[in-house]
């Protein structure tokens, strides 16, 4: 399920993205946006894509970690101080 909802979301993603360029593309040929301006909105849009990606990831991987640990799964780290100490 959670594979489903992470192929779903970069899926919107990029039809989002290629939208976007689409009409922006769709400005400067009707003259409406210079060229270097076109350029510089993709390019904000893509930084502040990319600070939010940064910001789901991070928010996912506490999300996943929470629920690790309310199941009480054992994780790498649990399984390697177990190691150790058969040793």
């Amino acid at each position: 399920m959670l594979k489903d909802l992470i192929y779903t979301g970069l899926g919107a993603a990029t039809i989002l993205k290629e939208r976007v360029e689409e009409e922006v593309q769709k400005l400067e040929d009707e003259g409406k946006i210079k060229q270097d301006d076109a350029k510089s909105l993709l390019e904000r849009l893509q930084n502040v894509g990319k600070q939010r990606d940064s910001k789901v990831k991070t928010k996912l991987k506490e999300m996943i970690k929470e629920s690790i640990d309310e199941l009480g799964l054992a994780t790498k780290e649990d399984i390697e101080k177990l190691k150790e100490g058969l040793k």
